[in-house]
């Protein structure tokens, strides 16, 4: 866990920047359960497809992308999540510059 973050009020879309042609992500926590994480996502890039052996959970907090599980294609805004299951296929594309917390639960 990030210690200056903790018992802060935060802004969560400030917390990271965007970087021009690339993904940047910052851990805020880290415990055997589970992770969370903040990224950044400028248009056009993403994650491949792939899978996790736990669910996980998207929540965008800025911008737009498009979500896809098992061949499904989800669109995200701002304010909306969706949950990934264990050991399905996902990917993620940025429609326009995005960022999300993910949620990763391992138990």
């Amino acid at each position: 866990m990030t210690d200056e973050l903790i018992g802060k009020k935060l802004n969560t879309v400030d917390l990271l920047d965007y970087q021009d042609g690339a993904v940047v992500s910052r851990e805020i926590i880290r415990k055997e359960t589970g992770t969370v994480t903040l990224m950044a996502f400028e248009k056009g890039e993403g994650l491949s497809e792939h899978t996790a052996p736990f669910d996980a959970m998207v929540q965008v907090v800025d911008g737009k992308a498009d979500i896809n599980i098992d061949g499904k294609s989800s669109i995200l805004e701002e304010g909306e999540m969706i949950i990934m299951p264990a050991n399905v296929p996902h990917a993620l594309m940025a429609i326009e510059r995005f960022k999300m917390i993910l949620t990763m639960i391992r138990s």
